[in-house]
């Protein structure tokens, strides 16, 4: 298996959203916010290669969105989706599916393009995948998450007729997938054995090092209390195990190692993929 680190570019959110009910005093020890109180965002993908596939974990926010859209997230870097394939030595022609951990913009909104005002999928020839119940909850949207399941992002990925369901917890043989419901309905954890490490790419079950602390959930967060329990388990797990944990949205931190202290589990190694 070959891994390749696929930098979207960063963004900035409000911190008081990011980290719910705990205090500022608290979280901007990890999370440094800004004079508007916004905190720096990663969108942080993951190229897996093996054998014939080509599987690429989330694809960022993408550029076709308006610039009313694009004032309220403050992008920045230099990264983007396409520098950073072609940095891996892809192209997009080669993806061979596209894993959608869940369907929020910041997460697939990189999947299609508008070419003269006509969407097209980024990926000409990848299969996208999603889950039945997570994708009948994006298409069908609460109040709550209307606005991060972007209509534009979603449907040409079923018009394409490239869209397809993920059935039980194992991808194609590439990896296994840990399903969570607190962020929102079936989000899609990729669980990876790598040069003998379990790496799990976490996704927005733990978003930044700021989030480890078992209390700190996302206001965005549907079932925060469900999120408890479940990074509650997976967590305690990692620390058991010495589970390397993969963060799409820390700005600075790769991936680390979790352990057991006596304030709960908490940060042990910092590491990145090239260190394996």
């Amino acid at each position: 298996m070959e891994l390749h680190v696929i930098n979207c570019g960063d963004f900035k959110l409000d911190g008081g959203a990011m980290f719910g009910v705990v205090p500022k005093s608290l979280w901007t020890r990890t999370n440094p916010s800004d004079e508007n109180n916004m905190i720096s965002i990663s969108t942080r993908c993951l190229l897996v290669m093996e054998g014939d596939k080509s599987v690429l974990i989330d694809n960022g926010m993408g550029d076709k969105q308006s610039e009313k859209f694009f004032s309220y997230y403050f992008q920045s870097g230099d990264y983007t989706l396409e520098k950073s394939l072609n940095q891996a030595g892809i192209k997009s022609g080669d993806i061979t599916d596209m894993f959608l951990t869940h369907l929020h913009f910041d997460h697939c909104g990189g999947g299609v393009l508008k070419a003269n005002g006509i969407p097209e999928l980024t990926f000409p020839n990848a299969k996208y995948w999603s889950n039945e119940n997570h994708w009948k909850w994006a298409t069908e949207p609460n109040d709550r998450e209307k606005a991060s399941f972007l209509k534009e992002n979603i449907i040409p990925i079923e018009e394409s007729g490239q869209l397809n369901m993920l059935k039980g917890d194992n991808f194609q043989d590439v990896f296994d997938v840990i399903f969570v419901d607190g962020h929102t309905e079936k989000q899609m954890l990729p669980k990876l054995s790598y040069r003998g490490h379990t790496i799990v790419f976490v996704a927005d079950l733990v978003p930044t090092h700021g989030h480890i602390p078992i209390p700190y959930v996302m206001g965005y967060d549907t079932r925060p209390l469900l999120t408890i329990v479940e990074k509650q388990k997976f967590l305690n797990n990692a620390a058991d195990n010495g589970t390397i944990l993969f963060f799409e949205h820390d700005p600075e931190i790769e991936c680390c190692t979790v352990k057991h202290t006596e304030r709960g589990v908490r940060l042990d190694q910092v590491l990145k993929l090239a260190d394996l």
